[in-house]
């Protein structure tokens, strides 16, 4: 059994590398089957108090690490998958700049992945599957599809 001590260094290099939010962290610290569960969230519950491990910073910098590349239902669902709360995600997706709107970072995806616009149902549907698969929402990849065609 690990003993609180080792369970800290492993923790601090951990949070040095990058953020982690508490679920992934006490995964990642539970990994030898015999951690004591309490004394693990005992050090959890120390390093936020420290502040070395906090959801809300986690969420804020998985958001403008993936901005670019994701749209916010697909956001949401890995934030939830790693623990983070809705009231969390909420507050976290408000902070995206104005400018980095739904509809740019989607055009944005499609741009980068197809060069010529849908030449059939087929086409037009593996795009559509594509913008899904990437978080956004139909009513957005709808109005992507069709500035594209009115360009």
């Amino acid at each position: 059994m690990p003993n609180i001590d080792t369970l800290r260094d492993k923790a601090l290099a951990l949070l040095t590398r990058r953020e982690h939010s508490r679920q992934e962290l006490r995964q990642k610290l539970s990994r030898p089957a015999d951690t004591d569960v309490a004394e693990l969230d005992n050090l959890l519950d120390e390093l936020e108090e420290a502040g070395w491990l906090s959801d809300v910073r986690f969420a804020s910098a998985y958001i403008a690490a993936y901005i670019n590349r994701f749209g916010q239902y697909r956001l949401e669902n890995e934030l939830r998958e790693r623990g983070i709360s809705d009231d969390v995600i909420r507050s976290a997706l408000v902070e995206i700049p104005a400018e980095e709107s739904e509809l740019t970072r989607a055009k944005t995806v499609w741009q980068k992945k197809f060069q010529t616009l849908p030449h059939n149902a087929n086409e037009h549907a593996r795009q559509v599957r594509f913008l899904q698969s990437r978080g956004f929402s139909y009513d957005t990849i709808r109005r992507v599809l069709s500035v594209q065609d009115d360009e």
